[in-house]
């Protein structure tokens, strides 16, 4: 084994562990906006360790680039879905997504 096997094993170790650390996290939470913070590491910081450790065993080649690239598209669609997630989550809870402000308070005749 060379040191780029195993310091890619150790980095997906790494990935596997943050994966799992976020799932528990997401199984602990009580609502959607808050297991939607623990999804986040899953969908971004697992991917970019992954693609280190596929460019840490081929060196830089094809698997590589797609790696990257799948990388890539991930940082670009995760906050858009993230952001859609919320959005959807709010329709449901409150039938509209915009903050719809308070109703005037009647004032005191003194």
């Amino acid at each position: 084994m060379t040191w780029q096997s195993i310091l890619a094993d150790a980095v997906l170790a790494v990935a596997v562990l943050t994966v799992a650390a976020s799932s528990a996290g997401v199984l602990v939470m009580r609502d959607v906006y808050q297991k939607l913070h623990f999804v986040t590491p899953i969908a971004l910081v697992a991917p970019v360790l992954v693609a280190i450790a596929v460019t840490l065993r081929e060196g830089w080649s094809e698997p590589t680039g797609q790696s990257w690239l799948a990388v890539a598209i991930l940082w670009i669609a995760s906050p858009v879905l993230s952001h859609a997630t919320v959005r959807t989550a709010r329709v449901r809870e409150c039938g509209d997504w915009r903050i719809r402000p308070a109703a005037p308070r009647a004032e005191k005749d003194a």
